[in-house]
């Protein structure tokens, strides 16, 4: 563990003790100290914490760069107290903008593709496995990166099929069942990892090449070349990112409620829920994330009115 990794974990210990949270912070800065790590600095500049924020795999410009920025600053304030030459980015540095992006929806062929392409593509077994079986789960559960990447192997209950999101975003725990056929694919992961990994460093349910838990920074640039080596979202709008895995389950799940008549509305809190929002109004933002989606909407909707009217 580096120094500044030692760091991150006072600091989210000293919050969390004080009562936050911490729920973002604890998602994000890992990979900002990834990021310090691996240019050699010792505490957080003003210049190194801009490139950090403004990072992207696309080269776009996204909506996290002022969240990383607001969970740097955090941070840097609570490394003047060790480092002398610690600089706090200035309020303003990057001011959130919200706006609307369309998600990338995968289709059952782009995901069985980047399975494919892990498995072929990635020359460790181990690391083939764990990527094809990470893709296949943020898929068929709708979870976020941060929540399939801090799994642990107790967080699994096999009899149930189901598993424990401990402590995700905004500082919710959750249980999510999974389909026999997905809980039957992390069997058969978990059973090579062992065979591979006999002695993991960590409790983590995938594992790294560093016999550690994954890293989201390490993450995000291996599915990029996943999906551009499947040759996935050419000329598409939006480009596919990691977290329109999520976007394309609710999705799914929406259009499947719709095709087969079943009341949306009365659903929703349903996967609300699943998803772990904080609210039921977050979900219903998925009922514009797709034309067909926002279609099958407004079609229920006229039929209602049709039927009042008559």
């Amino acid at each position: 563990m580096s120094a500044l990794e030692q760091d991150l974990a006072g600091y989210l210990q000293l919050r969390r003790s004080l009562g936050h949270e911490m729920a973002e912070a604890r998602w994000l800065l890992p990979g900002f100290v990834a990021f310090l790590d691996t240019r050699g600095a010792s505490t957080v500049t003003i210049e190194a914490a801009l490139d950090w924020a403004q990072q992207s795999p696309t080269g776009q410009p996204t909506t996290v760069g002022p969240r990383r920025m607001t969970a740097a600053r955090g941070f840097a304030r609570y490394l003047t107290g060790i480092y002398p030459g610690t600089e706090i980015p200035p309020l303003g540095l990057m001011p959130h903008r919200q706006r609307w992006r369309r998600p990338f929806i995968y289709s059952t062929a782009d995901i069985e593709a980047l399975m494919n392409h892990a498995r072929v593509l990635i020359r460790s077994p181990l690391r083939a496995a764990t990527y094809e079986t990470l893709v296949g789960l943020l898929a068929a559960g709708g979870l976020r990166i941060g929540e399939a990447i801090k799994l642990d192997r107790s967080d699994i209950d096999w009899t149930g099929s189901v598993l424990l999101i401990r402590e995700s975003k905004f500082g919710k725990s959750r249980l999510v069942p999974l389909h026999s056929t997905a809980m039957e694919a992390l069997s058969a992961y978990a059973q090579l990892r062992d065979e591979l990994e006999p002695r993991p460093k960590e409790p983590s349910f995938f594992v790294s090449q560093t016999h550690k838990r994954l890293c989201y920074a390490a993450v995000c640039p291996t599915f990029r070349h996943l999906v551009d080596a499947a040759g996935i979202g050419t000329g598409a709008p939006s480009a596919p990112r990691l977290h329109d895995l999520r976007h394309t389950f609710a999705v799914r799940t929406l259009l499947g409620w719709y095709r087969t008549g079943e009341d949306v509305q009365a659903k929703l809190p349903w996967l609300s829920t699943y998803l772990g929002h904080r609210e039921p109004a977050s979900t219903y933002w998925y009922l514009s994330a797709a034309p067909e989606l926002l279609a099958l909407a407004a079609a229920r909707q006229n039929t209602g009115w049709t039927a009042v009217r008559s």
